[in-house]
């Protein structure tokens, strides 16, 4: 049996997946690692917490599946998209800690550069809206505040990468400094319809050239794994941003066709094909992935606070012990109480993008119970899903027809029920919910020629349970009015201030 090693490099651990012939995932290990938060609303990781982490659970997955390394012919990684990782080039060492997607340290920053009129410009080449989400600004800062980074920089002594890039450079020993286009065009500095770094924007954000890895397509030989690593010069094959191998392994080859990952966010994309779709309402234009000579784009919704959501309810109200505990809790209430939750804990993504929204719970009552809270914190995950889906048929003119789901909270019955209630339309879990890691470890193996083309993977995803609406139409629709309610009163522009001067 040959097999492709899957590296999933998440927000808050590493992942390692063997995935054999038959597209069949082994065997898999995970390991977390430490979340750094200096300041509200700061989210650093050590890039070399991220490296070992992920080496080793790499190193364990061959030697608990008892395989030879020789067996293994390709490795594609997916990866947290945006994190920012700066390191010397001679040495390796970072020169700060990464800075994470969910960080909005740079907010003001991104707020400046509105005001000054570059919005339409870098919606035109990127895709994207200036937030301090993407990768740009968080170069810009470590730039700017560690000490001697700049001129380094412009030296040509300092590296960048996301995180895919990072792990790339490390596996192949210092080799290869490369990333593909799903990655690079999270960046804010990548010209999705030329597939090249733009200058105007590198001069726009003060950031030289030399520092940024060479973007390639997603699935391509990158280069080999070093053998003192994995014990054998395994063909780096396949690499993609997490949500974009999500597409790829719920296998939404077809235009219009949406997935949604619940994950520490959310995200929606939906393939719009070979045309870059200009969003009105918020939305990402993005690069779904690049085979050979052809790049595939998507729309994407991105949800900032989804199982990250279910973390704060255990972690720092500590009203549940494990995330598992939320479905039960949810079904002993007969319906929400009249609460809404907010997760505006790090602002809002899509449609809204408000940076300065934060969080709320509201409609509480003497007789609100933990239940009531824990269920309105899973229903805001499917409000924030119908948010993003309304936008895309509008952008799109396609109306959807299912909604293929994955990651963490899918296994939440609870909640892929009040999903379907609340968009009207059939929500598809697939048998293995490892999309993500699949998704890449599928774009390695054609590239190594282990499925002959795409075509040969639509007989490996199936259908392992399909939710049915079931709720009345003009119910849904007054619950989702008290949702857009709730959403007006955390919105920064309908803050009231109190001046006691």
């Amino acid at each position: 049996m040959e097999y492709i090693i899957a590296l999933d490099q998440g927000t808050t651990s590493s992942r390692a997946l063997l995935v054999n012939e038959k597209g069949e995932v082994c065997g898999v290990t995970q390991e977390e690692y430490p979340q750094i938060c200096p300041r509200e609303g700061w989210v650093e990781h050590n890039p070399l917490d991220i490296w070992n982490s992920q080496l080793h659970v790499a190193q364990k997955l061959i030697k608990d599946m008892g395989i030879l390394p020789s067996s293994i012919k390709g490795l594609g990684i997916t990866n947290q998209r945006e994190t920012t990782i700066i390191w010397n080039k001679h040495t390796g060492i970072p020169i700060y800690n990464g800075i994470v997607w969910q960080c909005r340290r740079t907010s003001d920053q991104c707020q400046r550069y509105k005001e000054q009129g570059y919005e339409k410009m870098i919606r035109q080449k990127t895709g994207l809206v200036i937030d301090a989400y993407f990768s740009a600004t968080k170069i810009q800062w470590i730039l700017d505040h560690v000490e001697g980074a700049r001129e380094s920089a412009e030296k040509g002594d300092l590296l960048f990468g996301t995180v895919d890039t990072w792990l790339i450079w490390k596996l192949t020993g210092g080799e290869v400094h490369a990333t593909d286009y799903t990655n690079a065009s999270r960046t804010l500095l990548f010209n999705i319809h030329t597939l090249e770094w733009d200058e105007e924007l590198l001069e726009l954000f003060h950031i030289p050239k030399s520092m940024l890895p060479k973007a390639y397509p997603s699935s391509y030989p990158y280069g080999k794994v070093k053998k003192e690593y994995l014990g054998s010069e395994i063909l780096i094959a396949g690499i993609a941003g997490d949500q974009q191998a999500a597409l790829f392994g719920q296998l939404c080859f077809e235009k219009g066709m949406i997935k949604n990952t619940y994950g520490t966010g959310c995200f929606l994309l939906m393939n719009t094909g070979q045309e870059a779709v200009d969003s009105k309402h918020g939305l990402l234009t993005t690069i779904a992935w690049g085979m050979k000579d052809q790049v595939v784009y998507a729309l994407e919704g991105s949800i900032f606070m989804a199982g990250a959501t279910i973390q704060w309810l255990r972690d720092e109200l500590g009203i549940i012990q494990t995330a598992g505990e939320t479905e039960a809790l949810a079904l002993s209430v007969r319906d929400h109480g009249g609460v809404y939750m907010v997760p505006a804990f790090q602002g809002l993504g899509t449609p809204y993008w408000d940076m300065y929204a934060r969080a709320g719970i509201l409609g509480m009552s003497r007789n609100t119970k933990k239940a009531h809270i824990v269920r309105a914190a899973l229903e805001s995950i499917g409000y924030q899903v119908k948010d993003v889906i309304g936008v895309m048929e509008k952008d799109s003119g396609i109306i959807s027809r299912e909604l293929r789901v994955d990651g963490g909270a899918a296994r939440n019955q609870f909640l892929l029920q009040f999903q379907s209630d609340l968009l009207n339309i059939p929500v598809l879990r697939p048998h293995n919910i490892e999309i993500t890691a699949l998704g890449v470890a599928y774009l390695a193996g054609l590239a190594i020629k282990m499925w002959k083309d795409p075509k040969e993977l639509e007989t490996l995803w199936t259908v392992e349970k399909t939710f049915i609406p079931s709720m009345e139409e003009e119910k849904s629709r007054q619950l989702y009015q008290g949702w857009k309610e709730a959403i007006n009163r955390v919105l920064s522009k309908n803050r009231i201030i109190v001046d006691n001067q």
